[in-house]
């Protein structure tokens, strides 16, 4: 879980954008099995990015 909130920080941070819809989408990855911090906040932004 500390892997998803590191994520969650970064990736708002990063963008500015709603902490809820961030934390949905870097939970959907995390339980999907991707647990390294880089790769979800790498995940995050490209999809906050085609938003």
């Amino acid at each position: 879980m500390e892997a998803q909130k590191i994520a969650v920080d970064a990736v708002v941070a990063l963008t500015d954008c709603d902490r809820d819809a961030v934390i949905a989408f870097i939970r959907r990855l995390y339980l999907a099995g991707v647990t390294d911090p880089k790769r979800l906040i790498f995940k995050g932004l490209q999809a906050l990015s085609r938003a």
